[in-house]
């Protein structure tokens, strides 16, 4: 028998580390910092793409494709973006390799050299922007609503499974409009399309805000964000809607003639969500035993399991069950019927457990007589014996509801975990507590940056629409309009 799982208390690190790879979710690969996604990892990725490219063409939305290369002076194009990303980029210099001449594996032919080196797509913003120039010449080519699902790479030399790979897969999207006004609205509603998606769908409750200039995307006129807290009370960001201004448009000569005629340059989004999202996932709801899913994004539903000892048995049980599966499937319930005799039973549940099955149900020969059949719920882990006939309504309902529970449990406990300090002596130590810290900030870089250098906390959002109550900053002493949302993050 394999050793437990290490418990959240004892190594939250390690807890994480054991459920992605226990409960098949990914595993490394042979290149150092990048991961390969399993299928029942991939499958929770499926199912976070299908709901949101339906939320991204529900607003306007297209999906297109851009190359995975982008030629260095492209991404010089921006400064801000160029300087951002440099310490991350990955390089193609060359594009062939020859036999060694000692006959031992292969060596760079270096007559194939590029003529300017290529960089692989850390973001899309410049190759995406040098297409726009030959898109968008009138007012009447505006808005340009594209959205690109893809891989990224950003070389990292710390990384963990799903939260921070050199590789990962996640969409982008970017637009550009006639005015200000549009691009801002357009920043705005995608915040809440993230937003709608990370609460209704992951079950994971965010706050909405603004990152400080120092946060911000490289070459953005403002990054907008939504945080979570984790259950070890870290903060982490699950998604970022930028307002880019005109500097991209400027910086690709992006031009277009616009109603009264006159030469102009159009405004700017971009925003996106990755792999982290099944991180983040995994941190909000999973116990010491396993992964928990919410039903919405669980590959499998409802899994049954029947209890049989010889095939006559099976056969009865098949029999009585049949049209259970058979209603399931016309609700479109995703549900597996596990009547593989390799395992025991035993075996089944620990295992469907461990992969966070949000709904399992057992039937023996004794319920066949009882017209019963026994029910346990992942979230609660509880379990009931429930009349077979109706169950589908109820398993309906179940679901709606450990939805919901795991939604108000995560909002009890970033409820729980979010503090008011108004001293620096306070902030110290309630920062090393973790969770959501609210406190005032005199609004200068150099007080965020000795804030991060002494508790290693950063700024994660200027909260949207919260009250401005005047105050003194926590550490400088100056007058500050609002308090500000600090945590350590992943």
């Amino acid at each position: 028998m394999s050793k437990s799982i290490p418990t959240r208390e004892d190594n939250y690190s390690e807890w994480y580390n054991e459920i992605v790879k226990r409960a098949d979710l990914a595993e490394h690969s042979p290149v150092r910092g990048c991961m390969v996604i399993k299928p029942y990892g991939f499958a929770i990725w499926e199912k976070m793409q299908k709901a949101l490219d339906d939320m991204f063409k529900e607003t306007g939305h297209q999906n297109a494709y851009f190359p995975l290369f982008v030629p260095k002076s492209f991404l010089e194009l921006e400064e801000q973006h160029a300087e951002g990303f440099a310490k991350e980029c990955a390089v193609v210099t060359h594009y062939r390799l020859k036999s060694n001449p000692d006959g031992k594996g292969l060596i760079v032919d270096e007559n194939s050299r590029l003529e300017e080196p290529l960089v692989v797509r850390p973001t899309s913003e410049a190759v995406i922007w040098h297409s726009y120039k030959n898109w968008i010449q009138s007012w009447r080519d505006l808005p340009v609503l594209i959205n690109q699902w893809s891989n990224v790479v950003r070389w990292e030399m710390r990384t963990r499974l799903f939260l921070r790979t050199s590789e990962f897969l996640w969409q982008e999207g970017h637009t550009a409009h006639e005015t200000e006004a549009e691009a801002l609205e357009e920043t705005g509603k995608m915040l809440g399309v993230y937003a709608e998606f990370v609460e209704q769908w992951m079950a994971v409750p965010v706050l909405q805000g603004v990152k400080t200039a120092s946060e911000r995307f490289a070459g953005a006129i403002d990054t907008y964000c939504i945080e979570a807290l984790m259950q070890d009370g870290k903060a982490l960001q699950a998604g970022t809607s930028h307002f880019l201004g005109q500097n991209f448009a400027r910086s690709f000569d992006v031009k277009f003639v616009n109603k009264e005629n006159e030469l102009d340059y159009p405004w700017a989004t971009s925003w996106g969500v990755s792999t982290r999202l099944i991180g983040a996932l995994i941190m909000a709801h999973s116990d010491d035993k396993g992964l928990v899913l919410p039903p919405k994004l669980a590959p499998i539903q409802v899994v049954i399991v029947p209890i049989f000892r010889t095939d006559e048995d099976l056969a009865k049980i098949n029999e009585k069950v049949e049209p259970l599966l058979a209603e399931l499937k016309a609700k479109g319930i995703p549900y597996k019927y596990d009547d593989d005799d390799k395992y025991k039973p035993g075996y089944k549940f620990a295992e469907y457990e461990l992969k966070g099955v949000p709904v399992r149900m057992a039937i023996g020969l004794r319920d066949l007589e009882n017209g019963t059949i026994e029910l346990a719920r992942r979230d609660e882990l509880s379990k009931q014996t429930l009349p077979f006939d109706g169950i589908v309504g109820h398993i309906e309902s179940l679901l709606a509801e450990i939805q919901q529970n795991l939604y108000d449990r995560a909002l009890s406990f970033r409820e729980a975990n979010t503090f008011s300090v108004d001293t620096w002596d306070a902030f110290k130590a309630r920062i090393e507590q973790g969770g959501f810290v609210l406190a005032h900030w005199d609004g200068t870089d150099e007080t965020e940056e000795k804030i991060k250098q002494e508790t290693k906390a950063t700024i994660r959002l200027i909260p949207l629409n919260s009250i401005e109550m005047a105050g003194k900053c926590v550490y400088s002493g100056k007058e500050s309009a609002k308090r500000v949302v600090f945590a350590r993050a992943y």
